[in-house]
């Protein structure tokens, strides 16, 4: 069913906490490093630049995947817009392979149909009140596929229109399906954990690496923090395109395009 995480406030947040605990994590590591230098009564620290180095590409590598993996399936939310498009323009031109007496009643269900299709999308980000009008969709649904089999028993249904009437109408169906369960393809929790806590043992270990400067650059330690936190709040935004910021609501059109050829 619809996600209830809203990236305009759980991203947000979670992205500044971030932020912050960046900062949090490059004065520890620097505190840490400079208390271990005075101990041992040294000026240079032993390197680390071999770990940093493993750890730094490490969160590379766990970002960029996580920022592909969120445009990829943003695209593909994208793409089952015109697919759901396709797939209803085609179940109603083949309405007219129906006897005629049965088409009034079967075209104003698929009206209801597409109108309650675009209703849920427009009711978001309200979860609600979108997953009450995919319950009126279903229902639909089964009032379609009732009267359509109904129609095909009548003595005057032409031979061979169940072949074409029927698997368009399935397609037309599915695709809500689809659609119902990419709201639901997101990565497990446990990537995103990863991707935390190492941004903030790349922050621990560059603090350290930085404690024999007598001073530290901030401005470096700011766009670093500015920048990873930035970063993960466009990955939820894009995990999450009718909830955030970044939105797939123009695509919708192709609905709305589809329902105005229904007059």
């Amino acid at each position: 069913m619809l996600s209830i995480i809203n990236p305009t406030t759980f991203g947000a947040g979670l992205a500044f906490a971030l932020f912050v605990g960046i900062l949090a994590f490059l004065a520890i590591g620097r505190w840490l490093g400079r208390s271990i230098m005075a101990r041992h009564h040294v000026d240079v620290l032993p390197s680390v630049g071999s770990l940093e180095t493993a750890v730094f590409a490490l969160l590379g590598l766990l970002i960029a995947f996580s920022f592909s993996g969120a445009l990829q399936r943003f695209d593909i939310r994208r793409a089952q817009v015109v697919d759901e498009a396709n797939a209803i323009g085609t179940a109603w031109l083949r309405i007219d392979m129906l006897p005629a007496a049965t088409q009034p009643k079967l075209r104003d269900a698929f009206r209801a149909y597409v109108d309650s299709r675009i209703a849920t999308y427009d009711k978001l980000p309200d979860i609600e009140a979108a997953r009450g009008e995919v319950a009126h969709s279903q229902a639909l649904q089964q009032d379609i596929w009732a009267q359509t089999i109904a129609a095909m028993h009548l003595p005057d249904a032409g031979p061979g229109v169940a072949v074409a009437v029927l698997p368009a109408q399935n397609a037309m169906f599915d695709i809500m399906g689809v659609r119902l369960a990419a709201t639901q393809m997101h990565p497990p929790p446990v990537i995103y954990t990863m991707l935390l806590v190492l941004a903030l043992a790349s922050a621990l270990i560059a603090g350290y690496q930085a404690a024999g400067e007598r001073t530290f650059d901030w401005v470096h330690g700011l766009a670093f923090a500015a920048v990873v936190a930035l970063t993960l709040f466009v990955i939820l935004d894009l995990e999450y395109p009718r909830l955030g910021f970044i939105r797939i609501d123009a695509i919708d059109e192709l609905l709305v395009n589809v329902r105005a050829g229904m007059n």
